[in-house]
């Protein structure tokens, strides 16, 4: 889909002016240099900004170059990992340095293509860190930026990734990607759900209820993953220890809590340090 100019200029201007008296100062806007880029973008999955502050400085001052994540233990990483979830991103970040160490003499490819070939760095990630670390005049479209354009450009009805893509692409201002890209994300986590709000393409009529009931995280089993997680991370386990120790705790049949490890033995998370022993992997 083609833009006018001139339609281009209007929504630039809006964001920008917006963007004059409501802009976040983060930690890793203060920097161009891709690993923290990265660690800030791979913390910043489907986790909030809140959370990830304190943590990320936590890392960086343990991890604070490529070179001494990629020689660091995965014990050590996990570790500082605590309390962000989603560990397997700790692993991939992990991975992801141990190949721009060994393969890239600690160097970042400049590529969409190469970056978005590391566990855990999709192709918007990788988009992220050629914008944010080498200031490329590429769009990044993430979950608000394709609200936005959705919103202003398609009156709210959905529309393809490639749509969307081509729209992007059109609308980054040359020479001012970070910018750019900055201001759309204080944007969409700032000001878009009032935009929403307010929106005239919004139906008058109340929302659908949600049939599908919600299952609260505290019983989920990303919360029990968590709390086993939490206590391997203190020292090394017995298998039926640990098991008698979740159930006193959190209740469940032994059954649930041997799955559960399984799946954390089968993606790396945890190790057998001897046949019955559990432990993190070193």
């Amino acid at each position: 889909m083609p833009l006018l100019p001139q339609d281009i200029r209007k929504f630039q201007n809006k964001i920008f002016h917006w963007w004059k008296t409501h802009r976040r100062d983060l930690p890793w806007r203060h920097i161009h240099d891709p690993y923290r880029i990265m660690v800030s973008e791979v913390m910043l999955q489907q986790t909030q900004v809140s959370r990830v502050l304190p943590k990320y400085t936590e890392f960086i001052k343990s991890f604070p170059t490529v070179q001494s994540l990629a020689r660091a233990s995965t014990s050590d990483v996990l570790k500082i990992w605590k309390g962000m979830g989603y560990n397997r991103r700790a692993l991939y970040l992990h991975k992801a340095a141990q190949i721009i160490s060994k393969k890239y003499d600690n160097q970042f490819p400049p590529s969409i293509q190469l970056l978005s070939s590391f566990p855990g760095i999709g192709t918007y990630t990788a988009r992220a860190i050629l914008v944010f670390a080498f200031k490329k005049d590429i769009a990044m479209v993430d979950t608000n930026i394709r609200k936005i354009i959705t919103h202003f450009f398609f009156k709210d009805i959905k529309q393809p990734e490639k749509v969307i893509q081509e729209v992007a692409d059109q609308l980054v201002p040359t020479g001012k990607s970070w910018e750019w890209h900055q201001a759309l994300m204080d944007f969409g986590a700032i000001e878009l759900k009032n935009v929403l709000l307010l929106s005239p393409f919004t139906p008058n009529h109340p929302n659908p209820p949600n049939l599908t009931k919600k299952i609260p995280f505290y019983e989920s089993t990303r919360f029990f993953r968590g709390r086993i997680m939490d206590l391997v991370r203190e020292k090394k386990w017995k298998e039926k220890e640990l098991i008698k120790t979740m159930i006193r705790k959190h209740g469940k049949d032994a059954k649930f809590y041997q799955d559960c490890i399984g799946k954390l033995l089968q993606e790396g998370l945890l190790t057998h340090s001897s046949p019955s022993i559990i432990s993190l992997p070193e």
